[in-house]
């Protein structure tokens, strides 16, 4: 197994600093009644020193040296100090000296942590990031490749960013390329409009556009034809129908009747939002779940899932608006990777992966410049295996892991809530400080400590101030209880907030009580307990590890939950004299997961989707985690793990009825309009498909019969937005409605079938020593026909029509693949000595 760092350097321990703001007088004729202001991270007496070294000072004095840090974390800088006095009437003699008494300098110091940050109105003048311009520049050329091509085009582009690329300021920057004076954002996530509105009014590029939403009571038609306009809006608020006729609000009409330049969907996960929002808060009371659902994600998005996941191929299907062109952004698009929404061309890429990758790249070639990456934090995943004894008290599921669900089940709220398995809860709070006495004892004998979270020296700066995200309110307060008790006295070092319940506020409500008991971060401990809340949309820089204490289904939800910790923590010109010079106080952030399995699972998945062109996942993971480092603690050592070794763990347990299921899964095969047309307009696809088994039985003609009823429905549906659909109408929509959705079921199951019986070809083959590719297309083509229903050549051509999702299939094949090999290893038969594994797309079709 290969190491790709040491585990010493993973461990790195974190750099120690702290701003500080000083101030020292000269006692001479020239500089009498004045100070000078600065700033450092060092040591305030050896920085002045070398400061007045040159000009030989020494009856200079001290007078003030404090921690510049306000109440809410940011730094305090002395240019700010300067600016206060002056604007109370203290003279700025030269440039860092103010004629003023340290008492002066103190009030205005008091006044600065304690009052409101300044900010002025367009005062940001910072320039695009390398890959933002690139962005811009790749999508507008893609705008303008297709508009060339066709007049009334309306090209849609994809930016697959992670969360700190820069989305709203770097959208905006492709407005401003576009000339656009219209500009439509719709987001899912309504919370995050601060950051929409901030980035337009703070920076000097945008000077003169202006900011409108529902809040400003304010429509475009207001403002003049060539100022720049910005509308923002959820999508529960622009898709408000009125329920007695289903027309558009009044409100909303004018929305429909400007001609925008450009639509910005913000965070846009292709149906994921539902599934998020649902995890993310299902630890919450229903009724605090919905509220925090509904705030997170735009409310009533259930009732269009239906025209954004099924009916629809077109936007303005469900947001009936005209545009010249769609920008989709997200964080995690992997549906919309896997289903091939977006072909190559109108995708952009930056990952966490790149993100790292251009970080170390810079630090090396561009050493003595400023690295605009620096301050984002590495992350490092530290999975334990948990003794026996705790094992045996939850492990359960399908693969029969560790159920941490179960383990943290707990009951009542407040005061009175207490876990199910307090006993087994106090064991692992013991363990993660490394005083869980039989361990101990272990550990003694074989001269090994491996590093638990709140016992190795190298870890606990970065636990400082953490986050526990735990599965439900119960278990938030049971643990906020139990760690409160005498007997644990290690833990009342730490200020625990319950960010769970009613109680804890909606959304960014319950943040206040965080920011207070973190203060500057320096001199405080806390942790903060969650199941849902502060999750997503927050950015607390102190916050420097996560620890996985629920059962997480989804990576899109587990990551979002992770990043949380990669927050930027640093200080730039730490000294006030190198503007290339920044303090970086998080080099590093830490996820610790108890479910070793599920977690390097979710890992794994993460990395795929990541990588939806790479048909090798060992390859797609294995640039993951060049840049996340994975140790994993079996019970005895803690290991580093490469790439192979994460995807044999995170496939432990996994069973050939496992593998069977992932070969039913609904996401193998493509069923929208767009597919079916291609099918329906190729005459060998439309016999290859009637050739699968029980499909004659559908009818003549069902794939032109479900793109007539899409057609219908759809202009069903604008009469409805229109106000003018009948009773009669009405039922008619309903009725084609259902049984449109039943006819597109049933392709969607004999295509499913048709995939089941792949796995069972490859069971019969015998040529266990070539590649899959050989086999099929050289070897046995017969025994595919036969086993199948269809050609290799049938296949070929569904899979390059999109029927069948490459990207997901590769990903069965090679759990099958690997689990296979496992299983014939175990009996002392290596099947694929040497093999590399290669996905479905290269070994079953050759790439054209």
């Amino acid at each position: 197994m290969t190491m790709s760092k040491p585990i010493d350097e993973v461990l790195a321990p974190k750099p120690a600093a702290r701003p500080r703001i000083y101030a020292y007088s000269i006692a001479d004729s020239a500089h009498k009644g004045q100070l000078k202001i600065g700033q450092t991270t060092r040591d305030v007496k050896k920085r002045i020193a070398e400061q007045l070294k040159t000009a030989a000072i020494k009856n200079y004095k001290i007078e003030l040296d404090e921690f510049a840090e306000r109440d809410d974390g940011s730094t305090i800088r002395d240019y700010e100090v300067r600016a206060a006095l002056v604007k109370k009437g203290f003279e700025n003699t030269t440039l860092e000296w103010v004629r003023c008494t340290v008492k002066d300098v103190k009030t205005v110091l008091t006044e600065l942590r304690t009052g409101q940050k300044f900010t002025g109105t367009h005062s940001d003048t910072f320039p695009m990031r390398k890959e933002q311009a690139e962005a811009v520049r790749l999508t507008h050329d893609y705008y303008r490749s297709r508009w060339a091509e066709d007049k009334r085009a309306v090209p849609r582009f994809l930016w697959n960013a992670k969360m700190r690329f820069g989305k709203t300021f770097t959208s905006y920057q492709l407005a401003k390329a576009m000339k656009a004076k219209r500009v439509l954002v719709v987001t899912f996530k309504p919370a995050v409009e601060d950051a929409w509105q901030a980035d337009l009014e703070n920076h000097v590029d945008f000077d003169g556009w202006q900011y409108l939403s529902k809040s400003s009571g304010r429509d475009p038609n207001d403002v003049h034809d060539k100022t720049p306009v910005v509308y923002f809006g959820s999508f529960q608020d622009l898709l408000g129908r009125d329920k007695a006729t289903g027309a558009i609000k009044p409100r909303n009409e004018w929305l429909h009747e400007v001609n925008w330049d450009l639509v910005v969907f913000d965070e846009y996960h292709f149906g994921a939002w539902r599934d998020t929002a649902k995890e993310l808060f299902e630890g919450e009371e229903e009724a605090e779940a919905k509220k925090e659902a509904k705030l997170e994600y735009a409310a009533g998005l259930e009732e269009v899932n239906d025209d954004l996941g099924v009916l629809s191929e077109k936007e303005a299907d469900f947001l009936p608006i005209t545009t010249k062109a769609y920008l989709y952004l997200s964080g995690t698009p992997f549906k919309a990777l896997a289903t091939g929404e977006f072909i190559e061309e109108q995708i952009f890429n930056w990952t966490y992966t790149d993100e790292q990758r251009v970080k170390e790249e810079h630090a090396t070639y561009h050493a003595d410049k400023w690295n605009p990456y620096g301050a984002l934090p590495q992350m490092r995943l530290l999975t334990y295996q948990m003794p026996d004894e705790l094992l045996a008290i939850a492990s359960a599921g399908e693969f029969d892991e560790f159920d941490l669900n179960e383990f943290f089940a707990a009951t009542g709220t407040g005061k009175a809530a207490k876990f199910k398995h307090k006993t087994d809860v106090q064991k692992w709070l013991d363990i993660i400080r490394g005083a869980y006495m039989p361990k101990v004892v272990e550990h003694l004998k074989t001269g090994t400590k491996p590093p638990f979270p709140y016992s190795d020296s190298r870890l606990l700066p970065y636990l400082q101030h953490s986050f526990w995200f735990l599965p439900n309110v119960a278990a938030c307060h049971a643990m906020k209880n139990l760690l409160a008790e005498k007997h644990n006295v290690f833990w009342h070092d730490y200020e625990v907030i319950a960010a769970a319940g009613a109680g804890a506020g909606i959304g960014l409500e319950a943040l206040p009580p965080v920011r207070k008991a973190i203060g500057s971060g320096f001199d405080t401990k806390s942790i903060t307990l969650s199941c849902g809340k502060l999750t997503t949309g927050v950015t607390v820089a102190q916050w420097s590890s996560i620890l996985m204490l629920r059962n997480l289904k989804s990576p899109e939800t587990y990551f979002q939950a992770a990043f949380r910790v990669q927050s930027p923590w640093s200080i730039k010109n730490p000294n006030g004299d190198n503007p290339n010079e920044e303090e970086i106080l998080k080099p590093a952030c830490f996820v610790f997961d108890f479910a070793p399995t599920r977690a390097l699972r979710q890992l794994s998945e993460y990395g795929i989707g990541l990588s939806p062109n790479e048909p090798n996942p060992e390859n797609a993971v294995k640039e993951l985690v060049s840049f996340l480092p994975v140790l994993a603690y079996d019970g005895a050592n803690m290991t580093q793990i490469d790439a192979g070794g994460i995807l044999d763990i995170a496939m432990a347990g996994t069973s050939a009825t496992l593998l069977a299921r992932k070969w039913e899964s609904a996401l193998l095969v493509n069923v929208d309009n767009d597919t079916l047309r291609r099918v329906l307009n190729d005459p060998d696809a439309l016999a290859a498909v009637e050739r699968i088994e029980g499909w004659r039985s559908l009818g003549d003609n069902v794939i032109e019969t479900i793109i007539n009823k899409s057609e219908k429905i759809k202009a069903l549906k604008k009469k409805a937005q229109e106000g003018k659909l009948t009773k009669k109408e009405q039922k008619e929509l309903s009725d084609e409605e259902r049984e449109f959705k039943s006819k597109r079921k049933l392709i969607q199951e004999k295509l499913i079938k048709f995939a089941t019986r792949i796995p069972a070809f490859m069971y019969l083959t015998d040529f266990r020593e070539n590649t899959l590719q050989d086999v099929i297309t050289k070897i046995e083509p017969d025994l595919f026909k036969t086993v199948t229903g269809l050609t290799v050549k049938d296949f070929h051509l569904l899979v390059r029509l999109k029927v069948f999702n490459t990207e997901q299939m590769n990903q069965a094949v090679f759990a099958f693949r690997r689990y296979e090999d496992a299983s014939l290893r175990y009996t002392g038969i290596e099947s694929h000595k040497g093999l590399t594994h290669y996905g479905l797309y290269d070994t079953v079709v050759a790439k054209e």
